[in-house]
């Protein structure tokens, strides 16, 4: 088992893997994960791990169990509800366990009140599972950088093109030619800035700003491209990204 851990910085960087493992599960790797929480098996729990994967697998043998267990049962309520209500049921559970994860890692290693303020400050600035699945933006900033996401790719296409020449004979239309590409330059930067608030809707992780991005046109959330298997060269091709959650939704309906 792992821990005791010595810093605050080592048991966040573990709530971090395993939250991240657990959001795979519910968002990317969501298919596999409802065919894996089969009604007609035993109490199934969902764990995720320090390696950022997730497992469905029985709980443990002990009683009580040594270490923090997730929700027992799972698998019995997937069929009694609607997907999407029973996948946020998972990540309300799963939330949960996180937290007493952490924080008995927190008092196993000895943290006084001051140590487990910080820690619980930490996770907070992260939204939690249930709130990426339910698209909300947290911290707030990341508002005002997804009701742009369309403008983003326009200008991203835009910078990719020769701007459009115009007759330099013509003094007021070569004005108004780099007056435009100028307009175009300022929109780049804005983007730049405000992208580094954003929040992946796949692991929650902003991690650096060089790592190309893409935003969904249906629940407007920005994804890492890694995160959901899209490079540069495929986004040129795509005139509408739907993200693998909102992809289900529309299955589901039809």
């Amino acid at each position: 088992m792992e821990g005791p851990f010595r810093s605050v910085e080592d048991v966040f960087r573990d709530y971090r893997s395993r939250r991240t493992g657990i959001v795979k599960a519910l968002t990317t790797d969501v298919r596999d994960f409802y065919r894996q929480c089969d009604p007609e098996k035993e109490n199934l729990c969902l764990y995720g791990f320090p390696n950022e994967s997730w497992e469905v697998n029985l709980p443990s043998e002990e009683v009580p169990p040594e270490f923090p267990e997730p929700v027992l049962g799972i698998n019995f309520s997937r069929d009694g509800m609607l997907e999407e209500d029973w996948i946020k049921l998972v990540a309300v559970h799963s939330d949960s366990w996180l937290m007493a994860v952490a924080f008995y890692f927190g008092i196993r290693s000895g943290f006084d009140k001051n140590d487990r303020r910080r820690l619980f400050n930490m996770i907070n600035n992260l939204p939690s599972v249930y709130e990426v699945i339910v698209g909300k933006k947290e911290p707030q900033e990341v508002s005002s950088v997804t009701s742009n996401s369309k403008s983003k790719r326009e200008s991203t296409a835009k910078a990719s093109r020769a701007p459009t020449r115009v007759d330099r004979d013509d003094e007021d239309g070569e004005g108004e030619e780099e007056e435009e590409d100028d307009d175009e330059d300022e929109d780049e930067d804005d983007d730049e800035d405000e992208h580094k608030d954003a929040l992946c809707g796949a692991c929650g992780m902003n991690n650096t700003s060089d790592q190309f991005w893409i935003c969904c046109d249906v629940c407007e959330r920005w994804f890492h491209g890694k995160c959901v298997r899209i490079t540069p060269a495929k986004a040129q091709h795509i005139k509408q990204y739907k993200c693998p959650s909102c992809s289900n939704k529309k299955s589901r309906v039809q």
